[in-house]
């Protein structure tokens, strides 16, 4: 048996690929939209996909398991528990086995067993691998997906915060302790592959680590320790969730529904100077990964900004749509990754691209741009004195703005402004602020993008803890 892990550290994502390497034929589990990675490592290691298997809908990127049955003919497993409402509809033109708890399918020599653990999603699977041509008669680890992480189990929340489903989250968290625990029946020595690794919106306390084993879950998971009492495991796995970005509600009704083809990764051209200025007006959207004190310092009007890495998707996804075309400001080794990115939560629009040395071209020749203006939190808390009242937004977590806040600032997470957009404190200028001073850049040249008038709080809580944080007047607890 072949096993290899192609992990996504942008999204925190984990896909499998397992091999047969007697007859040549693999599957992959939970792959992402642009596959051709998968086929060309099936290829250098002498195997052809043949099946492709999903654990569940998935919400934070956009599935490639049509891409898989439309490019390679590979038979395509979904689940068919959960209710209608969690049913994989794209599957009918492709061969495909809907599968139920319990049931059983081979590739080449490695037998699959599908085990149902609703809690995470009602639909959910995890697969039990067992490697009959290397003599096994028991499996060696499960693909997990969003079941089991390293030192957590996946949220149950997700369909509630992120698709609107109200009222379902209890529920679900009932429906996780039960799954986990028949889970916990299996034995020790089972390898655990789940789905994401730390950074990724699916829980909460996902470890570093890219695998583990049942036993030492057992040991250590502290979800794992709330077992034998129902009613605890269900408030801690509710509690201190973080908001999930926009995004994740339209992957969840595409991949249901179906993915768009994307057939080949876009490829954009690096554009002229002289082009940037008509690529402008046809309103397409820049997106700009300099670095953050060359982003506020000067960009072009309307840009969206994060840094490449987790961040990115978390951003860009939260204020991009799909019916928009966009502009890279990047460097040329970040485009591939970027345009990827991009792809992979269904922005496919990228019409080019121009580096840093272009921009400023376009600036020495009198192009069009705009900046952010900055504050110290000193600063801040001088204004603070003179006008207690003046409109502060905190774009942190809510489990971060509980633990410690400026008073009078409205929390509103960065990922979740846009439908909420409603609650951000009227009056110019809208003073921005969150950990650091990183997703409050994001959330500010959204909102300017807006119409709206923004000044960032350099430093953010953390520099107002250090300074200016026990000042009677501003502090709140």
């Amino acid at each position: 048996m072949l096993w290899r892990l192609i992990y996504d550290e942008d999204l925190a994502a984990a896909t499998y690929l397992i091999g047969c390497q007697k007859t040549g034929e693999a599957i992959v589990f939970d792959p992402e939209r642009d596959v051709d990675r998968y086929v060309d490592l099936a290829k250098s290691h002498g195997l052809r996909i043949t099946a492709v298997a999903e654990t569940h809908i998935h919400a934070d990127f956009l599935s490639g398991a049509r891409e898989l049955a439309e490019l390679v003919g590979a038979r395509v497993f979904v689940s068919g528990l959960g209710g209608a409402d969690w049913q994989s509809t794209w599957v009918g033109p492709y061969t495909h086995t809907i599968l139920r708890d319990g049931d059983l399918f081979k590739v080449g020599n490695i037998h699959f067993k599908a085990v149902h653990t609703p809690g995470h999603t009602p639909e959910h699977l995890v697969y039990l691998v067992e490697d009959r041509g290397g003599g096994a008669n028991e499996p060696m680890g499960v693909i997990t997906g969003d079941f089991m992480f390293v030192g957590d189990l996946g949220r149950p929340d997700l369909l509630e915060s992120a698709a609107g489903l109200a009222g379902v989250a209890d529920g679900f968290a009932h429906d996780l302790y039960r799954s986990t625990k028949g889970f916990m029946r299996l034995p020790d020595h089972l390898q655990i592959w789940p789905a994401h690794g730390a950074g990724s919106a699916c829980g909460k306390a996902l470890g570093a680590v890219p695998q583990t084993t049942l036993g030492y879950e057992r040991r250590f998971s502290p979800m794992l320790r709330l077992l034998e009492d129902e009613g605890a495991f269900v408030r801690t796995i509710l509690e201190g969730q973080p908001e999930p970005p926009v995004y994740f509600a339209r992957m969840k009704a595409w991949n249901r529904d179906g993915v768009p083809l994307l057939r080949k990764v876009p490829t954009p051209r690096k554009l002229a100077a002289g082009e940037i200025a008509g690529v402008l007006a046809k309103g397409v959207v820049p997106i700009d990964v300099r670095a953050q004190p060359a982003f506020v310092g000067k960009h072009l009007p309307g840009s969206l900004w994060s840094r490449p890495g987790p961040a990115f998707l978390m951003a860009v996804g939260s204020y991009g749509e799909p019916s928009e075309s966009f502009l890279l400001v990047c460097e040329a080794p970040e485009v591939d990754r970027l345009v990827r990115n991009l792809v992979r939560i269904g922005l496919d629009q990228v019409t080019g691209w121009v580096d840093d040395q272009t921009l400023e071209q376009h600036f020495a020749a009198g192009g069009a741009h705009e900046s952010i203006p900055e504050i110290s939190v000193d600063e801040l808390a001088r204004r603070l004195d003179a006008a207690p009242g003046l409109p502060l937004l905190d774009v942190r977590r809510a489990s971060e703005h509980q633990v410690g806040r400026i008073a009078h600032a409205v929390n509103v997470a960065h990922t979740r402004l846009l439908p909420r957009v409603a609650e951000v404190p009227t009056g110019e200028p809208l003073y921005v602020h969150c950990q650091s001073g990183q997703r409050s850049t994001i959330a500010a040249a959204a909102l300017k993008r807006r119409g709206r008038r923004v000044v960032n709080v350099a430093g953010g809580y953390l520099a107002w803890a250090k300074g200016p944080g026990a000042h009677a007047a501003a502090v709140g607890s």
